[in-house]
């Protein structure tokens, strides 16, 4: 049976697929049946037949993945889980993107669960902001719960699993694709087993979906000593453009990218490689430009939490870390705002991530957002923006190496194709 989904380019595209697919339909309803006639039996036919019914759907209007930017209004989204979660190994990779004062943290937990306490209160705080989702609307999907403590061995390494708490890592929704990242960590190779029904599901129902070339991971990928004791060290390698990762195969974190319309922003990081984007650039071509922007920062890893685009033409972009090329998107005519300095104490455990997760909001529409709870001052921010908080506590989660936009992936909003970067 054939399968018409919609194009890209909104209602108008869907109402053309829809007409299309008739079309072919009523012209290949009868070369089929004559073509098992002159070929097989009647029975062989008739097997063929039911085959592929079973694997066919009714022809539908509506996509169930359409994404295309970060602030049209939310549907559909992906929640992460912190169930199981393990502190990774401590490898090198991990090393360049932790800070040296949790680095006795990982040589002593790695491989074991992240503190039961601290994960249970987590896995409560993300059930909350699910139920507050739901409550706005919003239909929310998790992954599958797995056991991550499973130790894996591959051609060129060994490692043991992390979690699948941050969905946005490793899922880059273009349009009606599902882009699934090869990621660069050793213990998130396997990191994709967790979303496999969901886009299995996805691509039932008409989703497309791509999985970008996996790394083998094995050594060479790596700098073995990359020097990274201090953050001037740090600072230095950035500005001279070295990282942890070589350009020994393509490597990418889908949250390295950021959308508006038909243009992408991505930063060459310690998980994300120029070899990574080539390729996102070629794949994504013509309909999508794919701009590399980079920062002062010492540790880039995830842009989300240094440059998180929040509506047409409006980007928050963290003061510590500046955009090199941030006169661009002022030419543009783009309002570049900088977020209050965050409010998280010093003494919380932010073991992979930095306290500027305050910023790492998700946006329900152009006019609310999800941010947390205990930081006022940007929720002002916001309020001054003419944009209503929606007020949700994941201080615990944050622990875990992500705010409101990694702990999501929103699959569908509702919006059309359009370019906001001129």
């Amino acid at each position: 049976m054939l399968r018409v989904r919609c194009l890209r380019g909104g209602s108008r595209g869907a109402e053309a697929a829809h007409l299309i697919g008739a079309m072919l339909g009523r012209s290949l309803s009868g070369w089929v049946p004559r073509a098992f006639q002159s070929t097989s039996s009647a029975a062989a036919a008739q097997q063929h037949a039911a085959e592929e019914e079973a694997v066919a759907e009714p022809l539908q209007q509506e996509c169930p993945v359409c994404s295309y930017n970060e602030w049209d209004p939310l549907e559909e989204v992906i929640v992460g889980r912190a169930e199981n979660a393990q502190v990774p190994p401590f490898t090198v990779e991990v090393k360049a993107n932790t800070y040296e004062k949790y680095w006795p943290f990982y040589q002593k937990h790695g491989g074991q669960s992240f503190p039961p306490d601290h994960l249970k209160k987590a896995v409560s705080e993300i059930e909350e902001m699910c139920n507050i989702l739901r409550h706005e609307g919003v239909v929310v999907r998790r992954p599958e719960p797995l056991d991550w403590s499973t130790e894996y061995t591959t051609p060129d390494f060994t490692s043991s699993g992390m979690y699948a708490a941050m969905p946005r890592d490793i899922l880059l929704i273009v349009g009606n694709e599902i882009i699934e990242a090869p990621m660069a960590w050793r213990a998130r190779f396997f990191e994709y087993r967790a979303y496999r029904p969901l886009i299995k599901e996805y691509f039932r129902r008409g989703a497309k979906w791509t999985t970008a070339p996996k790394p083998t991971m094995a050594d060479e990928l790596y700098d073995q000593d990359y020097p990274i004791r201090t953050v001037e060290d740090r600072h230095k390698l950035a500005a001279q453009g070295k990282f942890v990762t070589t350009e020994h195969e393509p490597c990418f974190d889908a949250a390295d990218f950021i959308r508006a319309g038909r243009d992408l922003f991505v930063q060459r990081s310690q998980v994300t490689n120029y070899s990574g984007i080539e390729w996102m650039r070629r794949h994504l071509a013509p309909d999508y430009k794919v701009h590399i922007i980079s920062f002062k920062d010492p540790n880039p890893m995830h842009i989300d939490a240094t440059f998180n685009i929040i509506g047409p033409g409006l980007v928050l972009s963290n003061p510590d870390r500046p955009c090199l090329q941030v006169d661009m998107f002022k030419k543009a005519g783009w309002t570049v705002v900088k977020p209050p300095t965050p409010l998280i104490p010093d003494d919380h455990p932010l073991w992979m991530s930095s306290k500027w997760l305050s910023m790492n909001v998700l946006m329900l529409d152009e006019k609310r957002v999800m941010v947390d709870a205990n930081e006022t001052t940007i929720q002002k921010m916001f309020e001054s923006l003419g944009i209503q908080t929606i007020k949700v506590n994941i201080r615990h989660a944050n622990s875990l190496g992500g705010g409101f936009h990694c702990w999501t992936s929103d699959v569908r909003r509702r919006g059309t194709l359009q370019s906001y970067f001129h």
